[in-house]
């Protein structure tokens, strides 16, 4: 990667952040040039998002910022509230991690981007719109004079960020903060968005601030990184400098906790837990008025498969291939045609409390973990909800006794039974949300993204602990990613679909080393990427 030649666009002296006498950032400096990418790197909780967020003006009521700030010829600190309101949005765009959460549900896609240019720019009526599908072709959104009419929730994840990216750039902004932008996207999709980025940055001129966990995506597209931990910066340099040869024992420890290693062989003799025989999955589509009615839409076409004890089935594919819809038809929690098996029991064929009770032998482990947990309830009883469900009988005392030995099994201590989900951090939560599932003693797991939100160290702890759990239990996992690296590690065979369909599937080193489709390979292109 090389360096950027442009000027210096925007720069933090001795940056500090403090919640009354606390310090949460602690002096970092940084800066950034025209055209040029600069990572910011660390661990959740090593204040990337705060610096930045600092550095705007954008921190909640009682935290003081203190350091020189500059952008352009502007000394920040020096601003009064109605200059802050003409900078955001105007001299800089940011783009936010999650974009359904950017965008207003309530207003159109054209309205939205419209709104980000008329704060800044005189624009109304037929010029206000041209400028928006102008913007919209700038970021490369198909249709565009369909979708300026569209809901957010019409659009995939994927085009929902290139609206946030248009709107960022509305007013042609000297410096753009991209904030975890992939974190929730495919590994294409990633890869599409981080190159619209660059090139936007090209184009435009912009300097860009990428914070990020991912070190994949550090390696492909930024031109410098700087490492944070605690608030400190521990290294800045040239990214594959820092990545190749780093200095701090922080950025090691990063580079170190890349997903690795491979799950422990399945056993000669294991039987098979789980199969399906021509499984599909169909949604009626609704009939218009005086219309005929349109054919369903197929979401799963016919897949069989088998799953041993103690094997981790990998399934993998961009959004909308027919992961999830795969595994809500295996746990019954959508209709589908084809036969189920559970070891020699029909899944398909039940209903009621037959269902109900064989569904504790396969428990499923959301994508998000805070919003899988009731906020409402203790943790004690979040763990002990199932239990409480299929075993009536047991009393407090042995209810209570178990939970303390699941939690501590996936390294969650006992002070934890009286506290509520938004007291733990994100890797605490997704082991919770593992205790609620082992508790039942299921025979499968279906673990879908469960490290998706999670940054590469606490994701590395997770997989190893399910490593250990599937080794010492013999559960066997079918394990929902998007993410190779992820599956690599975890997955012994590997089953890839894309728009509904099984188009190749195999031993996870096969089809990782030697993939035969072209599909597979751009998903293996897009996510290993290593620099030459």
């Amino acid at each position: 990667m090389t360096h950027a030649s442009g000027r210096p666009v925007f720069s933090l002296e001795k940056l500090r952040v403090l919640a009354g006498d606390i310090p949460l950032v602690h002096g970092v400096s940084l800066t950034v040039a025209a055209g040029e990418t600069l990572a910011l790197v660390g661990e959740s909780g090593s204040g990337k998002t705060m610096t930045a967020m600092a550095a705007l003006d954008l921190v909640p009521p009682g935290i003081r910022v203190e350091g020189r700030r500059t952008l352009g010829d502007t000394s920040l600190e020096t601003l009064s509230p109605r200059d802050w309101e003409d900078l955001h949005g105007g001299r800089v765009g940011v783009v936010f991690q999650e974009p359904m959460s950017a965008l207003n549900p309530l207003h159109r896609i054209g309205r939205q981007i419209g709104e980000a240019i008329t704060l800044h720019q005189p624009l109304r009526g037929r010029a206000l719109r041209k400028r928006a599908l102008e913007l919209m072709q700038q970021v490369r959104l198909p249709r565009p004079e369909q979708l300026i009419d569209a809901w957010p929730h019409e659009l995939s994840g994927g085009q929902r960020q290139r609206v946030v990216i248009a709107m960022a750039i509305a007013n042609r902004p000297e410096l753009l903060i991209a904030d975890e932008p992939t974190t929730a996207l495919d590994v294409t999709v990633a890869r599409d968005i981080l190159l619209l980025l660059k090139e936007l940055a090209d184009s435009l001129g912009m300097a860009m601030l990428l914070i990020t966990h991912d070190l994949n995506l550090v390696r492909r597209w930024a031109d410098r990184v700087c490492v944070l931990h605690r608030g400190r910066v521990q290294e800045t340099g040239n990214t594959d400098e820092v990545l190749v040869r780093p200095t701090s024992i922080h950025t090691r420890a990063l580079i170190d906790a890349e997903p690795e290693g491979t799950p422990a062989p399945v056993l000669a003799q294991a039987p098979e837990v789980l199969s399906t025989r021509d499984l599909s999955v169909a949604f009626q589509r609704p009939k218009a008025l005086f219309r005929p009615r349109p054919s369903p839409f197929v979401a799963l076409h016919p897949v069989s498969l088998t799953l041993r004890q103690g094997e981790t089935l990998g399934i993998v594919g961009e959004s909308g291939s027919g992961k999830s819809t795969l595994a809500q038809a295996l746990l019954r929690l959508v209709a589908s045609t084809g036969e189920i098996r559970l070891g020699d029991t029909r899944l398909d064929q039940l209903g009621g409390r037959a269902l109900r009770s064989e569904r504790r032998h396969v428990q499923i482990v959301f994508q998000d973990p805070f919003g899988a947990l009731s906020p409402r309830m203790t943790i004690e009883d979040i763990v002990s909800e199932g239990l409480r469900f299929h075993f009536p009988e047991l009393d407090r005392d042995a209810l209570r006794d178990q939970v303390a030995r699941t939690l501590s099994s996936v390294g969650i201590s006992l002070d934890a039974l009286a506290r509520y989900p938004h007291e733990f951090s994100g890797g605490q939560r997704a082991r919770i949300a593992l205790a609620r599932a082992l508790i039942l003693q299921p025979r499968i797991l279906v673990l879908d993204e469960p490290t998706s939100s999670l940054d590469r160290t606490v994701q590395r702890q997770l997989i190893e602990l399910l490593r250990t759990l599937q080794q010492e239990r013999q559960i066997s996992y079918l394990f929902i990613s998007h993410d190779l690296a992820v599956v690599r590690a975890m997955a012994h065979r590997l089953m890839v679909l894309k728009e509904g369909e099984l188009i190749e599937q195999g031993s996870t080193r096969e089809v990782i080393e030697q993939p035969r489709h072209v599909y597979t390979r751009q998903l293996i292109e897009a996510a290993f990427y290593r620099s030459s």
